[in-house]
């Protein structure tokens, strides 16, 4: 699964490397080195313009998709991520898959793994920060979804919750090893068949896809990141290797 991730690219940089025609990000988009669920993230989409037409924007959603029928947006608070495998068929992501996918663009994601002290000692979960060694922008692969507020009239913008899930796979490679899932990315070429707002063939849609395990560099990090409110660069900092490594 992908529980926690890194997002550090300012907007500006994100519409040029993603090729976005309008930058719909309102409040500030600050590094978090610490992001988990219900935060606000950033996310690569094709939707309508104001001027009509479908245009490709940034937006910011909140992690944790609420599907449009959902009573209770809390939901959202299960629903970070989707099995790709499924979530063409699944109620809570299908229509999304259809018609509302996205990029979540990250710098990398943390998953655990689960050790023994040498010479004994209580079991503890190793945090990793896996990442490309170049540090190049993640375009994780994500489903996006509108929930309107039953309270709220339609034309007031409060009524609109914009929400995101990140798909995931089985975890292949190197970091196989550290969770058994991982989120899928997708390839540069094929930013415009991911993003189009309209049906595809499924089993195409999943064959673009690329595990987020492929090339990556698997880096254990300090403990300090299990803190969610724990926010700052070294969360990302490798732990000194020792001599046996």
């Amino acid at each position: 699964m992908c529980g926690r991730y890194v997002v550090v690219h300012p907007p500006a940089e994100l519409a040029q490397e993603f090729a976005v025609d309008r930058i719909a990000v309102e409040a500030p988009l600050e590094p978090d080195y610490n992001v988990a669920p219900t935060k606000t993230v950033p996310a690569v989409m094709e939707h309508a313009g104001k001027a009509g037409g479908v245009e490709r924007q940034l937006r910011t959603v909140r992690w944790g998709l609420v599907p449009w029928w959902a009573k209770d947006p809390a939901v959202g608070n299960r629903l970070i991520n989707a099995r790709v495998e499924t979530a063409a068929e699944k109620p809570a992501f299908r229509q999304a898959f259809a018609k509302r996918r996205c990029i979540l663009p990250a710098l990398g994601y943390y998953e655990w793994q689960q050790q023994k002290p040498e010479g004994g000692g209580k079991p503890y979960k190793q945090p990793y920060f896996i990442h490309r060694p170049d540090e190049s922008t993640l375009a994780m692969a994500g489903l996006y979804e509108l929930w309107r507020d039953p309270e709220r009239e339609r034309d007031d913008p409060e009524a609109w919750l914009w929400t995101c899930t990140v798909l995931t796979t089985n975890a292949t490679d190197e970091a196989g090893r550290i969770h058994d899932r991982a989120p899928l990315v997708v390839p540069a070429d094929g930013y415009r068949q991911w993003l189009a707002p309209e049906p595809g063939d499924a089993q195409q849609l999943r064959e673009l896809l690329i595990p987020a395990t492929v090339g990556m560099q698997a880096d254990a990090v300090s403990t300090a990141v299990n803190n969610v409110s724990n926010q700052s660069p070294d969360l990302i900092k490798p732990l000194p290797r020792s001599s046996e490594d």
